[in-house]
């Protein structure tokens, strides 16, 4: 005679699918924000070094905001581009995913039962609980239960290639307008000190917020995006300097 199943409450069932719902919802705010902060510092270091460039070979004030423009929309447009692609690859990845996933339910329930346990053992439930909360989460919407527990995902809200892509527009903009402003402002005898201290005091906050919400050391992302920024803007206003001379 096979031993009864442990009882478990309504709200014990319900207490831990918030629990990983909420999980799911914060994983995907902190790849938002990520993707955004990611997208600012490009703006900034890009737009920064290629300003510098030209600033290094001419001091016509027209000529390096033409440039800067430039480069922050042509770099908006990259990155919007690129995101949306990307994202849109994922969306189609994770349906693919679901429509595996559903089939497999279709086919094998009992089997796809046990293997929902299983990814809850693996999270520091007991068997017999783990079960219990496979049981009750199948019962309601296998599907969405499968989804958050193999994949991280929302079998119901899939992420938008279009938001995505606006997203990183807007973040490289806000970026790239830093040293833009920094280098085509009213301190004409001043604009390249000007622009390299605003890019390293954006690069150093940037840094520790995608430290910060990446959990890693703020100390080791912030001196790593100043050196690439510092080297960006020194190799570039070089090349600057050496090919406005030669013209």
């Amino acid at each position: 005679m096979s031993a009864p199943e442990p009882e478990i409450s309504n709200q014990d069932v319900a207490l831990f699918a918030k629990q990983e719902f909420q999980r799911t919802a914060m994983a995907a705010r902190l790849n938002w924000l990520r993707a955004g902060v990611l997208g600012a510092n490009d703006g900034i270091m890009s737009t920064s070094g290629l300003v510098l460039g030209v600033a290094g070979a001419t001091t016509d004030s027209s000529a390096i905001l033409i440039a800067g423009v430039a480069a922050v929309v042509a770099g908006s447009i990259s990155m919007a581009g690129g995101e949306y692609a990307s994202v849109s690859a994922q969306k189609d990845s994770e349906k693919a995913a679901l429509a595996i996933e559903r089939d497999e339910l279709a086919a094998n329930p009992e089997l796809e039962l046990r293997e929902l346990a299983w990814f809850y053992e693996e999270k520091g439930l007991s068997p017999d609980v783990a079960f219990a909360v496979a049981k009750e989460l199948t019962a309601k919407d296998a599907l969405k239960a499968h989804a958050e527990a193999e994949f991280g995902i929302d079998s119901e809200n899939h992420v938008s290639p279009t938001q995505a892509a606006i997203s990183s527009f807007i973040a490289f903009a806000l970026g790239g307008a830093l040293p833009l402003i920094a280098v085509t402002g009213p301190w004409i005898d001043l604009r390249i000190q000007v622009t390299i201290v605003a890019t390293v005091l954006s690069l150093g906050l940037t840094g520790w917020i995608g430290a910060k919400l990446g959990g890693a050391k703020p100390m080791r992302a912030i001196v790593r995006n100043l050196f690439v920024s510092l080297l960006t803007m020194g190799i570039t206003y070089a090349i600057g300097s050496l090919v406005g001379t030669q013209l």
